[in-house]
């Protein structure tokens, strides 16, 4: 006997739900849960007016999103994407140029290094609201620059690196 196309979906349709059925019908006799008898998640307490102050006078100011950024471990851990590229030990160059001495540096200025005609002629100076400007989206911050790196979309692992950076680079 031979069945139609439209036949076959539909069984197969059929057995489909059997099987969500029977998983669902075999989990609820395996796992009996019982309702809740109060709230799981407590609702978040709104900021103290001194907290509130500090942080609405301190918003967008990237040396305050430093002031509090995780250095020890979350910097370092953003560091390892950079880590294939770059190095922290001055005078040595991979595929980046050595990060050594970078803030207060011109882009395009590292020893040994051929950079793109973009990154040498940039003329920005690093520091902290370039550094978090250009990890963000290096190839629309300096357009033609070669680095392949698409950015760090999360402000909290930039930084994060930014500040491992001015520790780590000194």
């Amino acid at each position: 006997m031979r069945f139609s196309i439209y036949e076959k979906t539909g069984f197969g349709f059929l057995a489909a739900a059997w099987l969500v059925w029977g998983v669902d019908f075999t989990g609820d006799i395996l796992v009996q849960a019982e309702p809740l008898q109060k709230a799981v998640f407590a609702a978040a307490k709104a900021p103290t007016a001194e907290k509130a102050g500090t942080a609405a006078k301190a918003e967008g100011s990237v040396m305050a999103m430093l002031s509090d950024a995780d250095t020890a471990t979350g910097g370092e851990k953003a560091f390892k994407k950079c880590k294939a590229c770059h190095t922290l030990v001055a005078g040595k160059n991979k595929v980046g140029p050595s990060l050594a001495g970078i803030f207060g540096r011109t882009t395009g200025t590292v020893e040994g290094f051929k950079y793109s005609a973009a990154m040498k002629d940039a003329g920005i100076v690093w520091n902290e609201e370039t550094m978090d400007a250009f990890l963000a989206k290096p190839k629309k911050y300096i357009k033609g620059t070669k680095m392949a790196f698409p950015g760090l979309k999360k402000e909290a692992k930039r930084k994060d690196l930014i500040s491992y950076l001015k520790e780590a680079t000194k």
